[in-house]
């Protein structure tokens, strides 16, 4: 055993040895134990690290999970899968070793998530995640099995419903918009369809309203108040869009009032919250169904489907990695034209 006691600090540490994965002798201090039992249960899950034991707890093995995909993955969706295992995860099954983890204790564990409420997609994101960091033990820490297989799966990837707005609804909302900035960048998403990240990435080198065409190579996301530029969401996500010459005067008188900008800069240097507000305040005073800002683009996918717009530009518009994304998420706007298509079909006379 390799905890001291600190006199001066009246608190104990722990000083050991250990072998990395290069087989290179180390060493480990770890201070401000208040008991003797703390710094010897942190000794022992720190060893059982890196000895790679299947009996670490969970807490342990989250821990280097988190350590292995924080390179990577983006820096957004690591915060995201770390949010998940801190609150909705270990908290359960933190403290249980990894190889005492029964089926049974991740099927209580999914009902009282489901229990609480959550969507389908979040709940399916939880299990997917709990799913992953199991695998990653069996793959590289001797783990005999997952326990998630046997204790089955919880939530649906799909949304079972999407919320938007008909364009009907849409020109009410827009309409009682006054303000010339919000104005522009509603009718930016509306119109194109692009992700509220994308939105706030762009830059006046993205636009080229000469030949009515947005260009998406970027996203932004803020973190402690600090704004963070990265590649879009997905290789897909880098596409141009082309734009009605409505939106394009728009843009236009946006842009005219903007004073001595650079090329470089972001065209709406702001972040998300600037439209919240504006768009319950709004929707409420139209008496509209209340919607997302993320649902603009559902509302701009479901303009394009009433459109007769073809699935296959629909996907590449919004940037989707396949046409079956397009197709599940939308397809149940897709039933109303069935009579259409029938009476098409009907149509059809032999030579």
């Amino acid at each position: 055993m390799a905890v001291f006691k600190d006199e001066t600090r009246n608190t104990y540490y722990v000083k050991t040895y250990y072998i990395d994965y290069t087989g290179e002798k180390k060493q480990k201090k770890k201070r401000g134990f208040k008991l003797k039992k703390d710094a010897v249960n942190w000794e022992r899950e720190f060893l059982l690290q890196m000895q790679g034991e299947p009996d670490m707890t969970l807490n342990s093995l989250a821990e280097l999970y988190l350590k292995d995909i924080k390179t990577r993955l983006k820096e957004i969706t690591y915060d995201g899968h770390k949010h998940l295992l801190e609150n909705r995860i270990l908290p359960y099954l933190g403290n249980k070793p990894i190889n005492l983890i029964t089926p049974a204790d991740i099927r209580n564990w999914q009902n009282t998530q489901i229990s609480t409420g959550y969507s389908d997609a979040y709940l399916k994101r939880m299990n997917n995640l709990l799913v992953a960091t199991f695998n990653f033990a069996v793959r590289f820490y001797n783990l005999k099995d997952n326990p998630c297989c046997l204790a089955g799966s919880m939530g649906k990837r799909k949304r079972t419903k999407i919320t938007f707005w008909t364009k009907e609804e849409y020109f009410k909302f827009i309409a009682l918009v006054d303000d010339i900035t919000k104005y522009t960048m509603f009718q930016t998403l509306y119109y194109t369809g692009m992700r509220i990240g994308e939105l706030l990435a762009l830059t006046y080198n993205d636009i080229d309203l000469d030949n009515g065409i947005i260009r998406i190579n970027k996203t932004v996301n803020f973190k402690g108040g600090k704004v963070n530029v990265t590649s879009p969401k997905t290789p897909k996500s880098n596409r141009e869009i082309t734009i009605p010459q409505l939106l394009v005067n728009d843009l236009n008188n946006y842009i005219k009032r903007i004073y001595d900008y650079k090329n470089t800069d972001r065209v709406f240097p702001y972040t998300k919250a600037i439209l919240y507000n504006e768009l319950k305040t709004k929707s409420e005073q139209a008496g509209l169904k209340k919607i997302r800002v993320h649902d603009f683009r559902h509302s701009h996918a479901s303009l394009l489907i009433d459109m007769g717009i073809n699935p296959l530009l629909i996907s590449e518009r919004l940037g989707h990695e396949k046409v079956e994304t397009t197709l599940n998420t939308y397809s149940h706007l897709y039933p109303s034209r069935a009579d259409e298509l029938a009476e098409k079909l009907n149509k059809i006379v032999p030579l």
